[in-house]
């Protein structure tokens, strides 16, 4: 009897070795076959951004936008100049908004022939009469002064509610700062905005694209604003 209870034990223990042997077998092929998938899922799965600045230089630019013929209501529309004055608008600083008075004058002198309601604005610390010479006010132009939003600190919305205007149009310098948050400003306040691009200007030639990019894909902003010429809006 103590023969076969050992020989039965012996077996028992060899059974259960074996058994243990054979799940640790089936836990170790697991492992490796879960690792061998899991490196194939992550070697074909794309990189995860960073950030815009690790990025940067591979940043592709977007296609630009449309530019769109405009038709205006002289009864509804005002016309902004913003910052035209010889403090922000010169050859040393911003030769590129010199450059666009010759258009800009062309749009004023339409605009008044129309009867449109036109606007100034000045930066901090400039007068009327620093006002470039081609796109001076005339008497009875309403002038503003404020920094980058022409309606913080000014008249100006209560100016354009007065004379019941539903559209304007936007140009002036810089447009990254005035023509940028003066056009928000308004079309956040549910008036319709027109920019010509080639009536906003800045430092550089990135600065307008990314305002131009801007004004266009804004949430709610862009639902409210158009790109145009001056030489398109009628």
């Amino acid at each position: 009897m103590i023969s076969i209870r050992v020989c039965l034990t012996t077996n028992l223990k060899k059974i259960r070795r074996e058994n243990v042997l054979k799940v640790y077998s089936y836990m170790v092929m697991t492992f490796c076959v879960l690792s061998v998938v899991s490196g194939l899922l992550f070697e074909n799965r794309p990189a995860v951004a960073q950030d815009v600045i690790a990025e940067w230089s591979s940043i592709k630019t977007p296609p630009p936008p449309e530019l769109k013929d405009v038709t205006v209501d002289p009864k509804t529309t005002a016309f902004l100049l913003l910052d035209f004055n010889k403090q922000t608008c010169n050859a040393e600083r911003r030769p590129r908004c010199i450059a666009s008075i010759p258009k800009i004058k062309k749009l004023l002198d339409y605009a008044r022939s129309k009867g449109i309601l036109v606007v100034y604005s000045l930066s901090a610390g400039a007068v009327p009469g620093d006002i470039a010479t081609d796109l001076a006010p005339m008497e009875g132009d309403p002038v503003v002064t404020s920094g980058p939003d022409k309606f913080m600190g000014t008249d100006l919305e209560k100016i354009l509610k007065d004379k019941a205007i539903k559209t304007v149009i936007v140009t002036g310098t810089a447009a990254h700062g005035a023509v940028l948050y003066t056009a928000s400003g308004a079309a956040l306040r549910g008036t319709q905005v027109i920019v010509p691009v080639d009536g906003m200007s800045a430092e550089n030639i990135y600065a307008e694209q990314y305002v131009a990019w801007n004004l266009v894909n804004a949430p709610r902003v862009s639902a409210m604003v158009t790109l145009t010429r001056a030489e398109k809006i009628k």
